[in-house]
This record gives structure tokens, sequence and C-alpha cells, in this order.
């Protein structure tokens, strides 16, 4: 069955970016990690017709600098996980940032847990408290690392092989879940081994183009992304554009999208795995609502068409959300003009599809 889902980002993860969009009214970390989400959000997921719940975990938020798991946090992961899986939803446990990588400064910065077997071993070890605490339960995948971003493909094949191999020996039935290099890009599948197991499932990401769905987006100063631009579109840019991200020109449409995505199409065939897409969706404050609807549907409709399973980002604020409470720069927004404060012409095509 094609997985249909929703990333919970900002509860256990990104707690800093919720915290910047409205410091006066954060509770703290711990109080946020026990009320941001609960019982109501399960149901709420499970009755819009989603099957599974994206659950994104910065180790920084349930280990402390010592790697040793702090147990009053752990407990309120596992009641989120209890909660969850008591829906009748799927869990895939994604680590989002581990000990020497961060997937958002890995735009401007090297990431030394690539170069540092030290930092490896502590990711291990983070795993060996994860895996064992989740990979015996019934409906919890376990992702490895949340847009990896090595200096080369060669590299980031040993790495994921690394943690393959040491989750499995923790959590011998579980599926794990394994990305591509540079954010889970699409084209990095042409460089991505396949695990040498047979209970995985692969995961691409899409915000491709780039310049389009991050389009005004604070968080990345690039002049490249403070254009506006439509889609369809044409996007010139430059051979000196200097950003780490993929900043693809040209003409970007369904078709183009289409040619995008052939290289996991090309990956699930050539080697007879399960492909899904764990993120995608445009930023809030940059395109234009008919744009971004107009992106949505083409994205949607191919992953219908090619039989692509997909967990939206996001479900609850970070500029992407289908419900939008507590953020200032959207208070206001007609997009969320709805006494629950939720987009209904995002859930509507999302549950269309």
């Amino acid at each position: 069955m094609r997985m249909r889902g929703v990333n919970f980002g900002g509860w256990f993860s990104q707690i800093d970016a919720i915290q910047e969009k409205d410091p006066a009214s954060f509770p703290g970390e711990s109080e946020h990690m026990r009320t941001f989400l609960g019982a109501d959000d399960f149901r709420r997921v499970r009755e819009w017709g989603f099957d599974h719940v994206r659950l994104p975990v910065d180790w920084q938020n349930v280990f402390d600098a010592g790697i040793r798991p702090v147990e009053g946090t752990l407990s309120l992961l596992d009641r989120a996980v209890d909660g969850i899986l008591a829906q009748g939803l799927r869990v895939i446990l994604d680590l989002h940032k581990c000990p020497g990588h961060d997937f958002h400064s890995g735009a401007t910065e090297k990431q030394a847990f690539f170069a540092d077997p030290a930092l490896r071993g502590d990711c291990l070890r983070v795993w060996s408290v994860l895996g064992e605490r989740y990979g015996h339960r019934e409906g919890v995948l376990l992702e490895l690392l949340n847009e990896p971003v090595a200096p080369d493909a060669a590299t980031w094949n040993a790495v994921k092989d690394e943690l393959a191999a040491h989750i499995r020996g923790i959590a011998p039935k579980a599926t794990l879940v394994v990305g591509s290099n540079l954010w889970n890009n699409s084209s990095e599948f042409e460089h991505l081994t396949p695990v040498d197991d047979d209970n995985i499932l692969y995961s691409v990401h899409l915000y491709n183009p780039i310049v389009f769905t991050h389009q005004k987006a604070p968080w990345i100063a690039h002049p490249l992304f403070q254009e506006t631009r439509s889609y369809p579109g044409t996007y010139e840019i430059p051979d000196d554009g200097g950003s780490r991200l993929p900043v693809d020109g040209g003409r970007w449409d369904r078709d183009r999208m289409y040619r995008h995505l052939e290289p996991v199409f090309r990956f699930r065939e050539i080697h007879g795995v399960q492909v899904a897409c764990n993120e995608f969706g445009a930023y809030m404050g940059g395109p234009t609502r008919a744009d971004r609807i107009a992106w949505m549907t083409d994205v949607l409709d191919l992953f219908r068409e090619h039989g692509i399973g997909w967990s939206y980002w996001n479900y609850r604020n970070l500029d992407f959300g289908l419900v939008s409470r507590g953020e200032s720069l959207f208070a206001n927004s007609p997009n969320y003009d709805d006494p629950e404060r939720i987009d209904r012409e995002m859930l509507a095509l999302l549950r269309s599809r």
C-alpha cells in the first residue's frame, strides 16, 4: 500500500525555529515537547485519511552532551510514539540531526560527522538507545539520518551502510529508511548503492526547484532566493550562483518534474525496492497561492501515477503547516481563515491524491 502521511516537525526537532517565531509565548523546551501536539492531533491525522506520521527527532533534545539519554524527555517521546500508534498510524522515527551533522548548516559548512569517526560513534550510541527502545515496536520505521550532506556519494554510501548495519543488529525486524546524499536529492539516486538488506524503504525529498519553493525564505540569505518566481516558470541561474543548494535553473513544469524524479524511478526498477518521498512542500510566505497549488498538484499527480508514497512537510507550523497556531508571521494569512487555523484547500488537495 502506498504510504500517505504528514511530518510532525517542530515537536522534538527544530524547537529553536518554533521559539524564534514567537519567543514571548514559547513555554520552554520541556513544556513545548509535552504540549505542542497530542491525542487530538493524532486522531485528526487519522480521520483525515493519512496512514502514518514521520516524527523527526534532534538528538540534543533527548540526549545530553555526553550522549546520555535524558529519561524525562525520552518518556515524552515514548508517549508520542504510543499515542500515534494507538490511532492505527505508523511512525517513521527520523533522526533529524545527529552529533556533528545538521542538514541546515550543511548548506554553508562541511559536516564534521563525515570526517570524524568519534562523531559517528556518538551517532551509533544514539541509535543504540533509540533502536532498542523503539525498534521492536510494530509499525515503527527507523530513519537513519535526515538529509545527509556528505562531501561525495561514496562517503555517504559507506556511512549509511555502517549506520544500517548497526541499527539492524539492534532492531532485526524494523524497516529502515535510507535517503540519498545532498538533502535526499533525486539526482543523487544515480550514485546511491542499495543496502544489503531486504527491509529498506528508500527516501527522496522534493523541494525542487528550490529557488521557487523556498523563495523569500528568511532562513536563506542568498540573493537567488529573494526573487519572485512563478510555477511553471523559467529561472535564470548564473553559473557562479555560489549556493551549495541544488539551484537548478531553466524551465520547470510538470515534464521537468518528471525528469527530475527519473533517477528515483530507475533506482526502484533496477533494484526492486520501495521508495517514498518523506518531505515535500513550498514555503507559505513565498510563492503565490495559485503557484503553490499548481506545484503541489503536479507533484502529487506524479507521486500517484508512479506509485510513490509520501509524507507532507509539515503538519503544524514551521512555515509549511497544514495547521498554523502561534505563528505571528501568518496570523492574518487568508490560507488559515478557519476557526481551527487549518489550511483547508491544501488539506483537500492532499486528501484527493
